[in-house]
């Protein structure tokens, strides 16, 4: 076997010329972390500060992420929306990807950023036990040769809920039978901070931030220095585990320049709504005049919320900076929020929408299931991980690969060169953000509800687009859907799943087996991996459940199910019972009615029966006997 530093430098030595930026990572504990100055808590940072650092990487460059895992959970890492053409096991996400970082343990990911065709905005975070809620969440930001926009400087914006209580207790509250409703943890406070290449911005001067956060500006006490007549780009990235926010600028107009990724032609806005782990760019101008600052907005949608909390502030806000000395203007609220109409924004390079050739419909809901929690479903089906990641039984079934029950129930197979439209169809009452990894795909065609014969609201997808956006996550409104076009070029195995970390943890997610046969091709796995998952006690080959079988799950966990409602065995024989017993009662009364009563003689002589039954036992269970006396 070749040694692990070989292997790194062999698979990122191409293209030629390519430069390899490093980064080492320990992901550690950090105590009394307190951004939103109202509590102090402990967090996952990095290197033993929080927040973790901001990534920008050139596009002529690989990333190598060496990762160590000082916590006392497994971990990964995800950089949110790359590509990692043939290379899924670098994904990060447990269970699909990887089994983890064990605690103590190593891994290097190896981002092919200089291969990859992307830049633009992204981010990294963790995609194992919740660690992202905790904190393991950063901005990735992919610079070009030459960026399309022309603006003089740019700055990224990081929006973020913010719980009080450690992920693994809102965990536990939220998946109990105390919960059946499956109300989601609501969080304490929203959070706005500001980075510029791979640094975050510091406080606001004079300002008393908490000591451990006190290198970063956060909320009121984080500005963005502006100086007239230049134009900046505002790189907007939604880093929250469920908050989705609206965002605008009081006193300045915004162009939309960048969706996920992708670059746009200029589309003005007055509100932007971004949903949990959408990013935009936008070009925004300064004012020549600066006698005075101005209030950035970020508002909360508490319409996902069940309870808005009487001591939650949903209405996060910050600032533009002209002069230190001028005052602040606050125009207050907008009339009215709105979603952005991403399918109305245009893509600068054009890519033609290719016909599908194949439709897979996913329809959500969340159900009180049979444990008496309350879980997310596709198709009535709720998701767990296997055992053996689904990315090593791809490369190790061989030809039974192509079977999807080998993956579990919410596996689907595609083959290479599939045009394959993803049809989510969302049947709960909230607002929904999907993301599908490995790829970013065309959102073809949005329906305001699915299940109308009418087609102003349910219309049929248009065939022939010239050049529909293209984003990793799409927000999806209560009984609205969308439709999301993809060719399946990128071997591996992807998942789909809700980006807010609480409807992910009650399985509403499905994973998409890619070009199996191809993927054995470019088998590449390091030895590391392997090790991890053998440390954590995980089987590495074979089908979902570690067999190696296309069809034996034996002690694959399944479930938990929706309740089977109407008449059930155990009920009906209750029933039965209930109705025995009322049937022979009223039998007695009519008996009884028919003359086959108790004459009052005979009465009298049952209770004179009784009374000496009783005298013979005693009291106390017959502990104390009746004293003998004269009848």
């Amino acid at each position: 076997m070749l040694p692990t530093s070989f292997v790194l430098l062999a698979a990122l030595a191409s293209p030629a010329l390519a430069g390899v930026q490093e980064i080492w990572w320990n992901l550690t504990y950090v105590q009394n972390a307190n951004p939103d100055g109202l509590f102090p808590r402990r967090v996952v940072g990095v290197n033993g500060s929080w927040p973790p650092p901001p990534v920008n990487v050139q596009t002529t460059d690989s990333l190598l992420v060496h990762v160590t895992n000082s916590l006392s959970d497994p971990a990964t890492l995800h950089h949110h929306g790359m590509f990692f053409n043939t290379t899924s096991w670098m994904d990060g996400a447990q269970g699909i990807s990887e089994c983890g970082i064990p605690p103590g343990g190593t891994f290097d990911y190896i981002v092919p950023v200089n291969t990859s065709d992307q830049w633009g905005t992204y981010w990294v975070h963790g995609h194992s036990s919740g660690q992202y809620v905790d904190g393991l969440r950063a901005p990735l930001i992919l610079h070009p040769p030459k960026e399309v926009a022309e603006y003089d400087e740019e700055f990224t914006i990081i929006l973020g809920d913010w719980y009080h209580e450690e992920h693994a207790v809102l965990l536990k509250q939220f998946i109990s039978i105390a919960n059946p409703g499956g109300a989601e943890p609501v969080p304490e406070s929203g959070l706005v901070y500001f980075a510029q290449n791979s640094t975050y911005l510091g406080p606001i001067a004079g300002s008393n931030p908490a000591p451990v956060t006190s290198a970063v500006g956060f909320n009121e006490n984080a500005t963005l220095p502006f100086q007239p007549g230049k134009t900046y780009r505002l790189r907007i990235v939604n880093t929250a585990a469920f908050a989705m926010f609206y965002f605008w600028i009081d006193g300045h107009d915004m162009r939309i320049i960048e969706v996920d990724g992708t670059d746009v032609e200029e589309y003005p806005i007055d509100l932007i709504a971004l949903t949990v782990a959408q990013r935009y760019s936008i070009l925004v101008t300064a004012r020549n005049d600066t006698s005075s600052n101005w209030v950035i907005h970020a508002n909360m949608d508490t319409d996902m919320f069940d309870v808005v909390p009487p001591t939650l502030n949903p209405n996060v806000t910050s600032s533009i900076t002209y002069n230190a000395s001028a005052p602040l203007t606050n125009n207050g609220f907008v009339d009215e929020y709105h979603d952005v109409n991403d399918t109305a924004i245009v893509p600068v390079i054009v890519m033609a929408q290719p016909a599908a050739t194949k439709t897979i419909e996913l329809e959500v809901s969340f159900d009180t299931m049979d444990d008496g929690t309350n879980r997310a479903m596709f198709n009535g089906i709720t998701h767990n991980n296997p055992l053996v990641p689904a990315v090593l039984s791809e490369l190790t079934l061989g030809e039974n690969a192509t079977v999807a029950g080998a993956y579990g129930p919410t596996s689907f197979v595609v083959d290479y060169g599939d045009i394959i439209d993803i049809v989510i169809k969302n049947g709960d009452a909230g607002k929904h953000p999907f993301h599908l990894h490995g790829h970013k795909p065309m959102i073809v065609g949005r329906a305001t509800n699915y299940t109308s014969s009418d087609p102003t609201l349910n219309p049929s997808i248009v065939e022939g687009q010239a050049n529909p956006i293209r984003r990793d996550v799409v927000g999806i409104p209560s009984m609205g859907s969308a439709t999301m076009r993809l060719v399946a070029d990128n071997p591996g195995v992807w998942f789909l799943h809700c980006h807010i970390e609480w409807h992910l943890e009650v399985g509403l997610a499905v994973q998409f087996v890619e070009a199996p046969l191809q993927a054995q091709q470019h088998y590449g796995v390091p030895q590391k991996l392997l090790d991890n998952c053998k440390t954590l006690n995980f089987p590495t080959s074979g089908n979902a459940a570690g067999i190696a079988s296309a069809s034996d799950l034996h002690g694959l966990p399944l479930g938990p199910y929706p309740q089977i409602l109407g008449w059930r065995p155990r009920g009906i024989g209750a029933m039965f019972g209930c109705v025995l017993t009322a049937v022979l009662g009223m039998l007695s009364v009519v008996w009884y009615s028919l003359g086959g009563q108790v004459t009052e003689e005979e009465m009298e002589r049952e209770v004179h029966e009784q009374i000496l039954a009783k005298e013979k036992r005693g009291k106390l269970f017959g502990l104390i006997k009746p004293k003998n006396r004269e009848v």
